[in-house]
């Protein structure tokens, strides 16, 4: 921990009711809200915290709940074409975890497949007519495909202790992260039970032009679509236009 966070983490600490202080578990992140712009590739986001005495800490991010369509790709005449798919409903869009410790020898799996803590705990149910076997496959590689695009982690982050009491992790959100509310829960562990809970909300959202374009097209999709296919038969005749002359 660099000599800026301890500063940051204490002075925040410091800034807190006395009420909040004699909480059990204390937490607060460095901003929360992020604005989206045009130049956006991405962002850190510092979560820290106090515990009232001794134990272990476990952090639950998890972004904006969507429905998501996976489906399979079958090879025909030598082209790859997309098949049967399962549809997914309240995925979440963004999933982070970070712990001081293994989450498995800090938590039994009842308790990590009540609270969702993992992927592979997450309730993800697929409809349509398949089995349970090939439901899980679809599962799977819904959850490769977030990895893949750094939507889910794949390693869990690490939180990590100034002292006994403050501790410190990192959000780290890449430039295709998704708009909306995300709920970050912070847990308080002691023998293997969560003895104190503590939630914040990120926003996370565009401003600007941007953002302007954004609502247009979700609020007017079809007068969006017409404008897009205007602004490309424009550009392509300015093109063959230009080409032609020189």
């Amino acid at each position: 921990m660099t000599a800026a966070s301890r500063i940051l983490i204490c002075a925040a600490l410091a800034l807190l009711p006395a009420s909040a202080r004699a909480e059990p578990l204390v937490a607060d992140l460095s901003q929360d809200l992020i604005a989206i712009t045009t130049d956006f590739a991405g962002s850190d986001v510092l979560l820290f915290g106090a515990t009232e005495g001794e134990g272990e800490v476990v952090v639950v991010v998890r972004g904006p709940f969507v429905d998501e369509v996976v489906r399979r790709k079958t090879r025909i005449a030598g082209v790859w074409v997309n098949r049967r798919g399962v549809r997914f409903q309240g995925v979440p869009s963004y999933y982070h975890l970070a712990a001081s410790g293994p989450v498995d020898e800090l938590l039994s799996e009842e308790d990590r497949q009540r609270l969702q803590i993992g992927h592979e705990f997450l309730r993800l149910q697929g409809g349509g007519r398949v089995g349970a076997a090939e439901q899980a496959d679809y599962r799977a590689a819904l959850v490769r495909a977030k990895q893949r695009q750094d939507l889910y982690y794949t390693t869990p982050g690490k939180v990590t202790f100034l002292g006994n009491r403050l501790f410190r992790t990192k959000l780290l959100l890449p430039a295709n992260v998704p708009v909306g509310d995300f709920e970050v829960t912070v847990l308080l562990v002691r023998d293997r039970q969560v003895v104190a809970e503590f939630k914040r909300r990120l926003r996370i959202g565009k401003i600007g032009f941007e953002a302007d374009v954004y609502r247009f097209a979700h609020q007017r999709s079809a007068l969006y679509g017409l404008f897009a296919i205007v602004i490309a038969l424009v550009a392509g005749w300015f093109a063959g236009f230009v080409f032609r002359k020189y």
